[in-house]
């Protein structure tokens, strides 16, 4: 039998095991422009979902420690790969529902319903992905749990077929045997996987790595303690207790909208019964305070984390080794601070850009919030929940402007304490659109319908560069060349800039446009695009007309909208 410690540190284990191979795992991928690499998707996600179980005690259940993977997994996904990760481990959290220990069997039926909610969510299921890599898994692992020894037993077999399966996805997926290479997502999996299956098998947990820039910031961090340390500028005291939860059942993600905008470092885990809190912060009697109104609490401790420290290099410890747990500041970071929902509005807006021209952009048309993130930077689940909550609206229309966060704001509709409409919009322009064709006076069904009408109408083409070399789609591609993208899919190579967008331009115009737009990126100087506007101008059928609007978005050299 498995107990909630082992899956605790299983799961533990195998975030650390995709920390430390996130970057083999973000080379396989096939498309050659920037993004946010699986790899590092998956890692950040199931990383989150780490994080929270490790405050949780020796003695939790193997369903404590399922559903509180769950919760961080579904709150922390970033990118299609992520979200299908957390749902993998929700069925964990389903299957495992009220027992204290697991056998081969309920480890097996568990993964088999993950498995099952991935494949609903994902609207065109493609074999020779992550999906065919955990689905071919469960189904094994369920004919062959009868007569599994033990739980490590069984999870050396899911090893087994993952790895087997893994190698089969260029057969499934001709791009991938073109490039020589097998599914990301799937490899990614089977990582953590076998991080699992070491501490499954008496091993100990795979240790995470340091990289040398965290390595820097906390020798830094420690420096800085053991000299002059500004008190005003940080949450200073440990605070950590548990609240048992009475009869009133309030909604808890009030509590920890609170937390997280008088704090920082918070850990919120909400078990039904209790909930486990730690947060640093400059006044843990606030906290208490606030938190009593939930239930009464227990297990409490505050400590001071200065004085920790210095205690620690009294006794002469390596500060590059021994730090604080956390003196950063979250100046640099989006705070959006929860807002309850205000019966006299009706409508909000979430939008997520990158670039200060079109965050401005966006602003200008209507919308509330703007999470940072595109293509190179998903932001999670939980990024998308808090500017949600931030719009004190009835329903809140979600912008994505990405296809791989798409999937990760829909999984707020069911974390969100208000309605949340999530708009398929794969670009900017599309997100743009959308906005311009927003009536105040419309049902929320009429705007959802003309908007995503206006997505429809919008022709969108962006000018990136290569991030790897490459040969995809017929295109031999080397890193640093320029690729011209038209509806997200790669239209051709080009080494000069004028040249790609003037063609571009070109290929989006169609007998009814009327109208174009170029977003002009952060790295595109400003000489170079006034050449780069004249010389598409001139090259206009009579009758449509042309908008330059700076942007500063990373990434893309430029963003084009056809209308």
């Amino acid at each position: 039998m498995i107990t909630g410690q082992l899956l605790r540190d299983s799961i533990i284990s195998g975030a650390n095991n995709i920390q430390n191979q996130r970057l083999a795992v973000d080379e396989l991928n096939v498309f050659p422009v920037p993004d946010g690499d699986t790899g590092t998707n998956m890692s950040m996600t199931i990383g989150n979902g780490a994080k929270e179980l490790a405050v949780l005690p020796d003695s939790c259940t193997v369903a404590v420690a399922a559903k509180t993977a769950a919760s961080a997994l579904l709150r922390g996904a970033r990118g299609n790969s992520g979200v299908i990760l957390s749902l993998i481990f929700r069925g964990f959290s389903k299957g495992l529902k009220g027992l204290e220990t697991a056998s081969p069997a309920d480890l097996a039926r568990a993964l088999q319903e993950g498995v099952a909610g991935a494949y609903k969510a994902v609207m065109k299921p493609t074999e020779g992905t992550i999906l065919t890599v955990a689905r071919v898994s469960a189904e094994r692992a369920v004919e062959y749990a009868p007569q599994a020894e033990s739980a490590a037993d069984l999870w050396a077999l899911v090893c087994q077929v993952a790895e087997e399966t893994l190698a089969q996805t260029p057969e499934l997926l001709p791009v991938l045997k073109k490039a020589g290479v097998v599914d990301a997502g799937g490899r990614g999996l089977l990582v953590i996987f076998q991080g699992m299956l070491q501490v499954l098998q008496g091993g100990p947990v795979v240790e995470g790595e340091t990289r040398p820039a965290e390595k820097a910031k906390k020798a830094a961090g420690a420096k800085e303690v053991a000299g002059e340390f500004d008190m005003s500028m940080t949450e200073l005291y440990c605070t950590e207790f548990i609240i048992n939860r009475g009869e009133d059942r309030q909604d808890p993600l009030k509590l920890r909208a609170f937390l997280e905008a008088m704090g920082n470092s918070v850990v919120f885990v909400d078990d039904e019964d209790i909930i486990k809190v730690h947060v640093h912060t400059g006044d843990p009697g606030a906290a208490l305070s606030e938190a009593v109104k939930w239930g009464y609490l227990t297990n409490l401790k505050i400590e001071n984390m200065l004085e920790q420290y210095k205690a620690r290099l009294a006794e002469g410890a390596n500060p590059e080794e021994e730090v604080p747990p956390t003196f950063a500041s979250d100046e640099d970071e989006e705070r959006f601070d929860y807002q309850p929902v205000d019966p006299d509005c009706e409508y909000g807006f979430v939008a997520v850009a990158a670039g200060s021209g079109i965050k401005t952009l966006f602003l200008d048309l209507g919308v509330n919030a703007v999470v940072s993130g595109g293509q190179t930077m998903n932001p999670s689940t939980e990024d998308i929940l808090k500017a949600i909550h931030s719009v004190p609206a009835k329903t809140v229309f979600v912008l994505p402007n990405n296809k791989n966060i798409i999937m990760s704001a829909e999984q707020t509709l069911a974390l969100a304490d208000r309605r949340v409409v999530v708009l398929q919009t794969r670009t900017i322009p599309q997100g743009l659109s959308a906005m311009l064709s927003f009536d105040p006076s419309a049902s929320v069904r009429e705007n959802s319908v003309n908007m995503t009408k206006a997505i429809d109408h919008v022709g969108t083409g962006q000018i990136t560069y290569a991030a790897r070399n490459s040969d995809y789609d017929g295109h031999k591609i080397k890193e640093g060349q320029m690729l011209a993208l038209l509806g997200g899919k790669l239209s051709f190579t080009e080494s000069d800039l004028q040249k790609a967008v003037v063609k571009l331009v070109r290929q989006l115009i169609k007998k009814d446009t009327s109208f174009i737009t170029l977003i002009t990126g952060q790295d595109v100087p400003t000489a170079e695009s006034e050449q780069i506007e004249n010389a598409v101008r001139a090259r206009l059928p009579e009758g449509v007309e042309m908008a330059v609007v700076y942007g500063g978005q990373p990434v893309y050299y430029y963003i084009i909208s056809a209308e």
